[in-house]
């Protein structure tokens, strides 16, 4: 109770709830160059070797009557190659190793983030927008590799009145560079929302008379991160295929 009162006569938390989300380095010191190993290298690379896990070693004695890990492929496998032909077409089945790549990594960073004493590497800005930026460099390059200067009446609406399509291209030509900003903020907002508000009903269990209460919290707040960790995955790759219809099929 004393410490308590000397954080709030201090005007401060006893807790920090975006404390979770700081990037330190894994072998001492505090200055962070181009080249230090921190949490995010260290998690980032486990969600690398878990799909590697999963998808190539969890698959490895394929049977006709198949084994957990085999299901688990073969149902990641067909649920991301619908998704591609569904919403791409059957033109872009070619760039499925990429999107389900894409896929695996984002799912699995954010399911290792909901395990105790670990780092969710999709909560930072920087790692979503390298992930944004490479699908919107790989589709606007598709783009113009496949249809040459026709690209470009991706944003010309040649349905709306004259008077009307050069206002619409100039809108047209904003949301389009604005497309991976959004991208990588959506995931990276939702998962650290998410994890921040689970830290503050953790800090609030300390508290006996409201413990039950914050218990109850956590329990219904973690359940629904695990279905966020899904659905933010599936968000940012079904935008990817979306992306990328629009750079196989760019006419309006």
């Amino acid at each position: 109770m004393a410490s308590e009162a000397h954080g709030a006569e201090q005007g401060g938390l006893e807790f920090h709830p975006m404390d979770q989300f700081l990037v330190k380095p894994l072998f001492g010191g505090d200055h962070i160059g181009l080249f230090t190993i921190t949490n995010v290298t260290l998690w980032m690379a486990l969600a690398v070797i878990a799909v590697v896990a999963m998808m190539v070693v969890g698959t490895r004695r394929r049977a006709i009557i198949p084994s957990r890990g085999q299901s688990i492929g073969e149902l990641a496998y067909g649920f991301i190659y619908k998704m591609v032909e569904d919403v791409a077409g059957k033109d872009a089945v070619k760039f499925f190793p990429y999107i389900m790549t894409l896929f695996m990594f984002i799912v699995m960073a954010n399911f290792l983030g909901l395990l105790p004493m670990s780092f969710t590497t999709t909560s930072h800005f920087a790692v979503t927008i390298g992930l944004a930026l490479l699908v919107f460099v790989t589709v606007t390059v598709v783009g113009f590799v496949k249809n040459g200067a026709a690209f470009l009446g991706l944003f010309w609406v040649s349905s709306a009145p004259l008077a009307l399509r050069p206002v619409l291209a100039i809108i047209e030509v904003i949301s389009y560079f604005v497309r991976p900003v959004s991208h990588s903020i959506r995931l990276a907002g939702n998962v650290m929302a998410g994890h921040a508000v689970i830290k503050v009903f953790a800090g609030f269990a300390a508290i006996a008379v409201v413990s039950p209460v914050s218990i109850v919290a956590i329990t219904a707040m973690y359940g629904l991160e695990v279905l966020v960790a899904f659905i933010q995955a599936y968000v940012f790759t079904i935008l990817t295929c979306v992306y990328l219809k629009d750079a196989l099929h760019p006419s309006h």
